[in-house]
């Protein structure tokens, strides 16, 4: 069995293709070498070149090896799909080039926004409305298969699939496959390991996150959106926070688990662009420490 260890773009408090606040991407992949990852995730489509020879030189020149890519879109609505669908196609020529880029990661629409944390969409859907997203999810899934890759659905915090029920739900009534994120499980009050276990077979790929549950506490108590929790630091690095992550190893060796696990971390905005390195160092030192 073999696990690698990769990291995505989001460590480096990048959330956007392009924003003033976010890492330079060289100094990011430069800084994701120096933590002592294999891996990494594009993260926004555009923040990382995404044209080649240029991307394929710049992780060679780190040997590094790209996992995967990622595209949003508004599941409840079929325009936003069309552009997703696009964009998939898109990165699917790209990712052509590296052999172990076997997922495009499918991330849905959040319904606070990003940044200022406002409501910006009901997070209650009808009947119909949970029949056209369910459609749509599978749409995009059905997309990123025709290039010969795997489209993982990401659950995710403040959108409308984020809680175990709701993951179910999705599971029974479409035939996708999960990026199960273990940060954002936990904020949405699950436990990662039991839900891995039971669904090991639908979930082939993996972020690796950890939630503060005091930070939560305080979110709830205060009524903070998340974008404000995360400038309180309530996702930190693997180790720090609620999670067991030797009892999830053992758990992904028990489930027959095999290929890339990425780290994450909600960074946005980073104070400095000295923050992200040792925080990914630890990640990493962590993560070893546990069997990874």
């Amino acid at each position: 069995m073999s696990i690698k260890v990769g990291i995505a773009p989001d460590s480096w408090g990048v959330w956007f293709p392009q924003h003033e606040k976010q890492t330079p991407w060289n100094r990011c992949m430069d800084e994701m070498k120096e933590s002592g990852f294999e891996g990494v995730e594009l993260g926004p489509w555009g923040y990382f070149p995404n044209t080649n020879p240029k991307l394929k030189e710049a992780l060679e020149k780190r040997a590094l090896s790209l996992v995967a890519g990622t595209v949003g879109g508004d599941f409840l609505d079929d325009t936003s799909i069309d552009e997703m669908c696009k964009t998939i196609d898109e990165i699917a020529a790209l990712l052509k080039d590296f052999p172990e880029a076997k997922y495009i990661v499918l991330l849905p629409s959040m319904y606070t926004d990003l940044e200022t944390g406002v409501l910006v969409m009901n997070p209650e859907l009808t009947k119909e409305q949970w029949t056209t997203y369910c459609r749509n999810v599978q749409r995009a899934a059905d997309r990123v298969e025709k290039h010969g890759l795997i489209g993982t659905f990401h659950p995710h915090v403040d959108c409308h699939v984020q809680t175990e029920e709701q993951i179910e739900a999705l599971l029974n009534d479409t035939s996708v496959q999960l990026c199960l994120d273990t940060g954002h499980h936990v904020y949405g009050g699950g436990e990662p390991i039991s839900f891995y276990l039971k669904h090991a077979d639908r979930i082939p790929y993996i972020h690796i996150k950890d939630c503060d549950l005091s930070v939560k506490a305080k979110m709830e108590q205060e009524k903070w959106s998340f974008a404000k929790a995360v400038t309180e630091d309530i996702m930190v690095e693997p180790g720090k926070g609620s999670i067991d992550f030797e009892k999830f190893h053992d758990a992904l060796v028990k489930g027959g688990y095999e290929g890339w696990v990425v780290v994450e971390q909600d960074l946005f905005p980073v104070k400095s662009f000295d923050v992200p390195l040792p925080i990914a160092k630890a990640a990493r030192r962590n993560l070893t420490n546990a069997g990874f």
